[in-house]
């Protein structure tokens, strides 16, 4: 199962996890790290910032994003190699030939996956993939009814996602249909995956992820087929956890030398 750890507030929850991929680059300064987009991993970018400001070198690692946006211009603010670059890369000081992000661009389209596919697979794996959790249950852009073997491909986006990303854009009318995204089952080649999810807003969905039945119709549920998941949450978002309980028993009966 998932180790929950719930934190007392994003803030918080970003350093977690930032102190666990600080470890990360300096046992490896190549560590390859799988980077999401949106307003939930920026506290952790946020804390990564102020450990490079420390001292703490980012410049040989590379990371791998979710996905981008079909047909958004590369230089668009919202499109997510933007986003990365301002969120991520100018944050920690990596090097910008080493982050990746799938191409949305639609002169290339039928394409775009496999190539990422193959980008991802030169890597040698992901060591650590952050990830979000929409109020559809989609990680990536994976809505309901994706497939858990599915690879990096082009997703329709419902309407319900369109909405709720529409916050980053000046209307609902821009926000994108399509977008490349890593399949489920690219998700789950990763070795370590770590979730976050904040604010009431995400409860049900991140409920019905840890604790539902494993299905298409709730793709974060996939994480439950992973054997290292660590879900960081706050207060709010675990509201609707079932055995809540027990694990914030765990967590504080944990052994020093696990780790995240």
């Amino acid at each position: 199962m998932a180790e929950i750890i719930v934190a007392r507030d994003k803030a918080a929850a970003g350093e977690i996890v930032a102190d666990h991929i600080a470890e990360l680059v300096r046992s490896n300064p190549e560590t390859v790290l799988g980077v999401a987009t949106g307003s939930t991993p920026l506290p952790v970018y946020e804390a990564l910032g102020a450990r490079a400001d420390a001292g703490l070198d980012f410049s040989q690692v590379r990371a791998y994003a979710l996905d981008e946006y079909v047909g958004l211009p590369v230089e668009h603010p919202e499109s997510y190699r933007s986003v990365i670059t301002k969120e991520f890369v100018e944050r920690v000081g990596a090097d910008p030939s080493r982050v990746h992000v799938p191409d949305g661009s639609l002169d290339r389209i039928e394409t775009a996956g496999e190539r990422y596919e193959s980008l991802l697979a030169e890597s040698g794996g992901v060591d650590l993939q952050i990830l979000g959790i929409g109020t559809t249950g989609h990680i990536g852009f994976n809505e309901p009814g994706s497939s858990f073997g599915s690879l990096t491909r082009v997703k329709t986006l419902t309407e319900q996602t369109r909405i709720d990303n529409a916050r980053f854009f000046d209307s609902l009318d821009q926000v994108p249909i399509h977008c490349v995204t890593q399949g489920l089952g690219t998700i789950l080649r990763a070795r370590h995956l770590v979730l976050l999810a904040f604010g009431a807003g995400k409860a049900e969905a991140l409920a019905a992820s840890v604790e539902g039945p494993v299905s298409s119709s709730m793709p974060g549920s996939a994480i439950q087929l992973h054997q290292h998941v660590t879900v960081v949450v706050d207060e709010e978002a675990a509201a609707r956890l079932e055995n809540l309980d027990y694990y914030r028993w765990a967590a504080a009966h944990k052994p020093a030398w696990q780790g995240l």
